[in-house]
Formats: structure tokens, sequence, C-alpha cells
């Protein structure tokens, strides 16, 4: 019986989706698929080639969020993200299930991205494994992960919230990878789990984007860092601080501290301050 699902959340992508759903069915595990809303023929295309496949359709756009559903709705203990334009290699299940098997208190397994036709680790791949947190519970330890090469324990995910509906898209597990390590929770590098991701060649030109995940840091300071530096993150990047306004005060309803020896690690992986704004 499998002990992993795979929560897609999509939205007006419905070829890329198919080809991601066509690797997807090589594993034999449950896929769930959350759909954003799409006003293309996503759903119906999803329901009519791949009736296997859960469809959860949202009632408007929920960005990150709707993952949050696919994971509650997920029968296993584990559930993997992927992208409509993502999947995860045929053993990359089988050698991620024993980790967690082995440590209790491994809430999420970041594994090893590889990007396009040539295959090319992404870039994050060498900031994973070079973590200046050094060796976790079952590699390097880490503070933040890509959604679409993350596996997560559905019960350490539950808990935590899952995604932040405050930031929507873009930058959303560096909240949570905060969140699921104030809980006790680990987060471990895992250079032989491997996810492949084939975005589109356009994917990271997309209007205002560096903007949002820049602003979506902002908040997520705001939420859990101590108030002095979101303040001095905030006045370094203006036009970022400026994006951000609008979902503030939703933000500052939601603050909770962070312990102490969990910023000290956010500060040592942060490095020093942007001064780009």
């Amino acid at each position: 019986m499998a002990r992993t699902s795979v929560v897609i959340a999509t939205r007006n992508r419905a070829d890329s989706l198919m080809r991601t759903l066509v690797r997807l069915s090589e594993l034999a595990v449950p896929v769930i698929v959350v759909d954003n809303a799409s006003t293309d023929d996503t759903v119906a295309r999803v329901r009519a080639e791949f009736p296997k496949v859960s469809v959860l359709e949202a009632p408007r756009n929920l960005g990150a969020v709707a993952r949050n559903y696919g994971v509650r709705a997920a029968l296993t203990p584990f559930v993997a993200f992927a992208d409509d334009d993502s999947w995860w290699a045929h053993d990359a299940f089988e050698r991620a299930e024993p980790i967690f098997d082995a440590h209790p208190d491994l809430a999420v397994v970041v594994a090893r991205t590889l990007v396009g036709p040539a295959e090319r680790p992404d870039p994050i791949t060498a900031l994973l494994r070079n973590s200046p947190l050094g060796d976790g519970v079952a590699g390097p330890a880490v503070l933040g992960f890509l959604a679409c090469s993350a596996i997560v324990r559905r019960e350490a995910f539950v808990a935590a919230g899952g995604f932040s509906p405050v930031l929507f898209f873009r930058g959303e597990e560096t909240l949570l990878s905060w969140d699921l390590a104030a809980a006790g929770w680990a987060l471990c590098f895992v250079e032989d789990v491997v996810a492949h991701h084939y975005p589109h060649p356009h994917a990271d030109r997309a209007p205002g984007a560096d903007v949002v995940e820049r602003r979506n840091g902002l908040l997520a300071a705001w939420m859990r860092r101590p108030v002095g530096r979101a303040l001095a993150a905030s006045l370094r990047d203006p036009r970022a601080f400026r994006a951000a306004l609008p979902r503030l005060r939703q933000a500052l309803r939601q603050r909770r501290a962070l312990p102490e020896h969990l910023e000290k690690q956010i500060r040592k992986v942060s490095g020093p301050p942007r001064r780009d704004a």
C-alpha cells in the first residue's frame, strides 16, 4: 500500500499538468490535484484522461493554500508536493519513507531538484547541501525548501497550519519552515531523493514576481521575527514594503515570536542584509 501521496496545486496549465500526470502515473501512488479555479479545461481533462486522480475544485484562486486542502484530503502519512511542471524520480519515495521512519521528529525531506532536459541542479541545491546549520537528523539541516521538491510528514504539516493565506504565493515555504522548526520538527536536505522540474522558459519572468517574493519575505518577518529586524528589512526595501502594506494588518494579527535559538539560526542562514532596494 502506498505511504506517500502527491499533491499538485494548479491553475490554467492543463497541457503542462497532463505531462506531469503521465510521469506521476508511473509511480503508482495516490495523486490529488487541487484546481485553483481554472478557466481552461484542466478539471475536465484530468477527470477524462486520469480517472484515478482525485480532483478538488477550489471556488477561487487560493494560491499556495490550495495545497493545504490536498494534504488534508490525503490518506497517507507522507505527502510529496509537485507543481504542474514537476514530478518525482521513480525511487524518490522508496528512499524517503525509511528516512521518515528512522527519524520520527523529521517533518520535511527536501529533495535535490534537477531542472529541465539538461537535468541541471537547481541553484538552491548548493545552498541546501552547504547549509550553515550543519548536519541534521538525516542530512544538512535547512530552514527552507522548494515546495515542488519537498516531501512532508502529513501530521506535522497539518499541525503547523500549512501554507499561510497571508502570503498567497511565492516564498511561502520559508514561513512554514520556521513554524515547523519552532514546533520542534526537523527539516533536512537529502541528496539521494530527487525531483525533476521542467519550468516554462519564461516562468521566472512574470512581471513583479521578484517584488512579490520580497513582499512575502517582509510579511513573514513581521509575523515571526523581532520587530526591530522586521522594521529594518522594511526600510531597506521600500518597494516591497509598499507591496506588503495591504496585507500587513492581517500579518500582524498572526504575529507569533520565534524562540531565540531559532532566530539565531535564521540570521545564520540569511547572511548579511540586502541593500538592493
